[in-house]
């Protein structure tokens, strides 16, 4: 029997158990997951060193060497993070809806865990513990396989918090990490079938499209950001260039940051020369559009690749647009459906807007960077689902549930 195979048995044993743990079992575990983050950051930090000097021996960018790097600020947000998970209200046994058929049948649809749920990921070892805490609490087992990036971060993290969950009497093996990141156990997971009820890729483009095509058991597909901030012709220009950029700038190598900038042609000429130095000081290189180019010379050319690639650098793509209709109309070539912002004072454009951009989270007057389960209020989120089916968005505790219909009778028989 493989590695994988051995942790898929310890999955589906622990999954009965954790299901039928009650809120105050679940909240118990969470909280000495938070203690023992903060107690144990020390140990985090040194095997999260390995993973940052490793990266630098490999040429990792700064941009997402910033991804993979945790201090003690981000431990202790983390640990946080897991306590704002534990005060929330527990989905599992909510209510749906309920009705008595006439032939007295009572009916109630309430939610249910998920059962085993499989999440691959890249360099980021704060879903390690975003994920774990949000499967917890929402009664699923976890299997995290992490990139190898981040491979002594997730295992202290993981450890950390398997240990702290059996200290409280459930099982440690609710939250089980493959430490073998080999490209074949990748795709030995997508096949997990009687395994798995749902997988959950979360990481680049490559990473999405490998599961989503090679994956047999049911996939939630979290999208790469390619996100817009739009600056229509009525907009507050000193408003605007805050918000791009924050939306650029505050932390580019996350996918709600936003990558490409349109401008309408009426405010171009006094909006761009002032977000273009606002931009260039925040250590942002532009790639404009012939009219960009022409009203800040030393811009280099934007290609068509620029405008449909997710940079995740201190890079952004600028174009001057004619009309809200051509800044959607770009906006539906090239989005990736995650997040799309409009800067603007007209309420008719800000209508337009968001009624005909497809995205799953739209903005009027604010950073894209908000697209966030903790910003949203969901403690943290297991992803961004660009997809429509079951979840879109920010993925907090109710999107880790299905649900399951209890049916009460007093011997009716069909």
């Amino acid at each position: 029997m493989s590695v994988l195979e051995q942790l898929g048995l310890r999955a589906k044993e622990a999954s009965p158990v954790l299901r039928g743990a009650s809120t105050g079992q679940k909240n118990a575990a969470l909280g000495e997951i938070a203690r023992a983050l903060r107690e144990q950051c020390g140990a985090v930090l040194e095997a999260n060193g390995e993973d940052i000097a490793n990266a630098r021996q490999n040429g990792m960018s700064a941009a997402l060497i910033d991804r993979l790097t945790l201090t003690r600020e981000r431990v202790f947000a983390m640990a946080e993070g897991v306590e704002q998970i534990a005060a929330l209200p527990d989905p599992i046994g909510e209510v749906m809806e309920g009705f008595t058929r006439p032939n007295g049948l009572e009916i109630i649809k309430k939610r249910v865990p998920m059962g085993v749920i499989g999440i691959i990921y890249e360099a980021r070892p704060n879903v390690t513990v975003d994920a774990a805490a949000l499967c917890l609490k929402s009664g699923n087992v976890c299997l995290l396989r992490g990139g190898k990036e981040a491979i002594h971060s997730n295992m202290a993290l993981a450890g950390i918090m398997s240990r702290a969950v059996e200290k409280t009497g459930l099982p440690g093996d609710c939250v089980l990490l493959l430490e073998d990141i080999s490209r074949e156990t990748a795709a030995q997971m997508m096949r997990m079938n009687g395994v798995l009820d749902v997988l959950i890729p979360r990481g680049g483009a490559g990473l999405i499209r490998s599961v989503v095509q090679n994956a047999t058991v049911p996939v939630i597909e979290t999208g790469t950001g390619n996100c817009h901030v739009y600056v229509d012709s009525s907009a507050d220009l000193e408003m605007a260039e805050k918000i791009i950029v924050n939306a650029k700038a505050q932390r580019p190598s996350v996918c709600n940051a936003a990558e490409t900038l349109l401008v309408h042609r009426e405010v171009a000429e006094r909006f761009l020369p002032a977000a273009g130095e606002a931009l260039k000081k925040a250590g942002v290189t532009l790639y404009g559009c012939p009219e960009t180019c022409r009203i800040l010379p030393g811009t280099a050319a934007a290609t068509e690749e620029d405008y449909a690639t997710e940079y995740l650098d201190y890079k952004l793509a600028v174009r001057v647009v004619e009309s809200l209709d051509e800044a959607i109309a770009h906006i539906r070539r090239y989005s990736t459906g995650h997040s799309e912002a409009i800067v603007t004072r007209d309420y008719e454009s800000s209508r337009r807007f968001t009624a005909q951009v497809d995205s799953a989270a739209v903005y009027v007057n604010a950073s894209t960077r908000f697209t966030d389960g903790g910003e949203f209020g969901f403690g943290a989120e297991i992803g961004i689902s660009t997809q429509k089916l079951h979840a879109r968005g920010p993925m907090g505790l109710r999107e880790m549930t299905t649900y399951q219909y209890i049916i009460k009778g007093s011997g009716q028989i069909r």
